[in-house]
């Protein structure tokens, strides 16, 4: 493409790129509503059952027990039918109340809840990812190669990738409460690519024109993509496993709108088989860059800088595959060692990229 047609639609991927973040950002003020929201009125249920409850307690008179006989304990228990009608899953009613705990479905299905701000908040999504698609496609199309070329290109194709991850997610499970957590991510990611990272249209460096861009770095910014996803899995099982514990030791529930979240073992096992698929594609990601780097550089591994950290990534998510599946690192444990996995994820692609001289010095920057 002439010039200036390259320019004028790296003009139009900026422009797309700032609606789809305005875009995220109402999307992302509705899954919070949605928390809040649900949060009152499971408050309110629980009033309602503490005063069924009392009411149980308390002596009828025997005149009463006709018309007591004709009422519905249910109902009561639940909050009446519209109590029913916003319960966060089907499974909050089920659920066992071990010390108040209650959580959201175990299996992540979805319930007929009827939740406006929660379809809201995903519609918002899927119209923001839209826009950001238009967005990376109009880059690819203005630089003539696949927008991953530099730091820009790379966190604003993997934000991106990151949310159509989420948003195919869940067509299977109810991953709604992630919503704020993974489109806020996203958000950040589009802020500090626009401010820290922007670089205009361009060629890439030779090293770089290769096909081997496409499969080493496409996989990269997958299995980064999961591994947003089980990083807000992890920070949330944290938060579930400190307020179940809080609850069941008779404490007061002071994170209410967790209770649409699903108890911390649930999001542990899911997470892990996240992170499972996730490493697979990073192994992937490790083999593929030292096949270029051979035939870029004449070598397999040279001991760069990048090439170090994406080795330390994959070795502390083999660790944390490893160590829950043989010695027993359950819970919080692995929940931490998944967020170190993602901290180093982002130490990789941040500070090792920016201010760390070598061979892969393509941030743009």
């Amino acid at each position: 493409m002439p010039f200036g047609i390259n320019e004028t639609m790296g003009q139009y991927s900026e422009l797309f790129m700032l609606l789809a973040a305005g875009t995220y950002t109402v999307a992302f003020i509705a899954f919070a509503w949605d928390l809040a929201k649900s949060s009152k009125a499971l408050r309110a249920i629980d009033l309602k059952a503490a005063q069924a409850e009392e009411a149980v307690k308390v002596p009828v008179a025997a005149g009463a027990g006709s018309a007591a006989a004709g009422s519905r304990p249910d109902d009561a228990r639940l909050g009446g039918p519209a109590g029913r009608a916003e319960r966060p899953s089907s499974s909050t009613a089920k659920a066992a109340r071990a010390g108040g705990v209650v959580t959201a479905d175990a299996d992540m299905k979805y319930a007929a809840e009827r939740r406006a701000p929660a379809r809201v908040a995903v519609a918002l999504t899927v119209l923001g990812a839209l826009i950001h698609g238009a967005g990376v496609v109009t880059r690819a199309l203005g630089a003539g190669r696949v927008p991953w070329g530099n730091m820009y290109e790379f966190l604003t194709t993997g934000a991106f990738v990151a949310i159509a991850v989420f948003l195919l997610v869940l067509v299977r499970r109810d991953l709604r409460f992630l919503g704020t957590f993974v489109v806020g991510l996203a958000i950040i990611m589009l802020v500090a690519a626009s401010v820290a990272y922007w670089t205009p249209v361009g060629h890439l460096v030779p090293a770089l024109q290769s096909y081997w861009l496409i499969i080493h770095v496409s996989i990269a910014v997958l299995s980064s993509a999961l591994f947003t996803l089980t990083f807000a899995m992890s920070a949330l099982q944290l938060v579930q496993s400190h307020r179940q514990k809080t609850v069941a030791s008779g404490g007061a529930d002071k994170l209410g709108f967790m209770r649409l979240v699903p108890s911390a073992l649930s999001l542990e096992n899911l997470s892990y088989r996240i992170n499972a698929i996730a490493f697979i594609g990073w192994t992937f990601t490790l083999m593929f860059g030292a096949i270029w780097a051979e035939k870029a550089w004449g070598r397999f591994w040279g001991w760069d800088t990048k090439e170090v950290w994406t080795f330390v990534i994959w070795v502390v998510y083999a660790g944390y595959l490893h160590a829950r599946a043989t010695r027993g690192w359950t819970g919080n444990r692995a929940a931490w060692l998944s967020i170190v996995g993602y901290l180093c994820v982002i130490f990789n692609f941040t500070i090792v990229n920016q201010f760390f001289n070598g061979l892969h010095s393509y941030s743009g920057l």
